[in-house]
């Protein structure tokens, strides 16, 4: 006898556990700026992006001509692929990885080169020969990140070789203090780049704005390339990420809450048998024996939404956001039936009845 599904929201909207937004919402203050900034629709916005930019660069004790701000981090992957390092040689990444990178340096002709993803010391070799090298941190699927003396070898081999390093930030903002990224080494001259977003920590996801920060010789060309697209980020967007980066108790209480839910979620799953990857983000990876199978019945029989990792060449994954409690309920409710726990170790043992 098959056990029952469980049942869809009242509204039958899906559970959107897949794209690792925020359930927290955005800054009021953000939203209100937003909302002001939507009167002056009939305007063009600010092609240079300056108000966000230079609060960027206030909030990082950064010069405003190492920002470049953009259409979120994807537009910023895809102004690196074009623009950055020896165009005559082709952009090395990881296997297992954001496929976004990917994806931009095939588009734009320069090739791809893959290195098993946790190598190191491959991924370091790989800077002489690469026209550019993309690295995710904190990782994305895994939700890990490096350690110092990893993040330190990529930047020297950097300064090394000369090829620019760019650095994926999207989820610093939940890591815990001290963790290695690129503002740490803006002073030592090497070619390094770092990529954030607002779509996660910020809640913005919606108005799609990002930036990067990094050496200004490296954020002068991204900018020089935005200028074929100058109104590439809206009004709405720019005004709300200056009030978002103004309202830093809002941050703060996300990154706090994200971090105790995180960990509920990782007790709950184990509760259920259940393992989950080490993770510093606002998602965890979790295994299953058919990723791609359990993505789509949690879809179809459930409606709930999550990320079959496999699609980043982590197979036998689903990354999963910790969205709010009620939804990562349901959905280990779900999984209980779609894909049953089968790590012994970790069931818990119960009293026959």
């Amino acid at each position: 006898m098959s056990a029952p599904a469980v049942p869809r929201t009242p509204t039958g909207a899906p559970v959107r556990l897949h794209l690792s937004e925020s359930p927290y919402g955005p800054s009021p203050h953000a939203l209100r700026a937003a909302h002001e900034a939507v009167d002056a629709t009939g305007t063009y916005p600010d092609p240079a992006r300056t108000a966000p930019a230079q609060a960027v660069a206030e909030l990082l004790g950064v010069r405003p001509d190492q920002v470049a701000v953009a259409n979120g981090s994807d537009e910023l992957v895809l102004l690196t692929a074009l623009c950055l390092g020896d165009l005559q040689r082709p952009g090395v990444t990881t296997a297992g990885t954001f496929p976004g990178y990917r994806i931009c340096l095939e588009n734009v002709r320069r090739g791809c080169r893959e290195v098993p993803v946790g190598d190191l010391a491959a991924l370091a070799d790989a800077f002489d020969g690469a026209g550019v090298v993309y690295v995710c941190n904190p990782h994305n699927p895994t939700g890990d990140a490096l350690d110092r003396a990893g993040f330190d070898l990529l930047v020297e081999r950097a300064a090394a070789t000369g090829t620019p390093l760019v650095v994926d930030e999207a989820y610093l903002d939940f890591a815990p203090p001290g963790t290695p990224q690129v503002l740490d080494h803006l002073g030592t001259g090497a070619p390094v780049l770092a990529l954030r977003t607002f779509s996660k920590a910020h809640g913005l996801a919606g108005l799609r704005i990002g930036y990067a920060v990094g050496s200004a010789g490296l954020v002068g060309r991204l900018r020089e390339v935005q200028g074929s697209m100058p109104f590439s980020v809206n009004r709405a967007a720019q005004a709300a990420a200056v009030a978002a980066l103004a309202d830093r108790g809002h941050v703060e209480r996300v990154r706090r809450d994200n971090a105790v839910a995180r960990e509920r979620f990782r007790a709950d799953l184990a509760a259920r048998g259940r393992r989950a990857l080490p993770s510093v983000t606002n998602f965890l990876a979790v295994p299953v024996p058919d990723s791609a199978r359990t993505e789509r019945l949690l879809e179809r029989d459930h409606g709930i939404l999550v990320r079959d990792a496999g699609r980043f060449g982590l197979e036998g994954h689903l990354r999963i956001s910790v969205g709010g409690a009620a939804d990562l309920a349901r959905l280990l409710d779900a999984l209980d039936i779609v894909a049953p726990a089968t790590d012994p170790a970790l069931t818990p043992a119960r009293e026959d009845r």
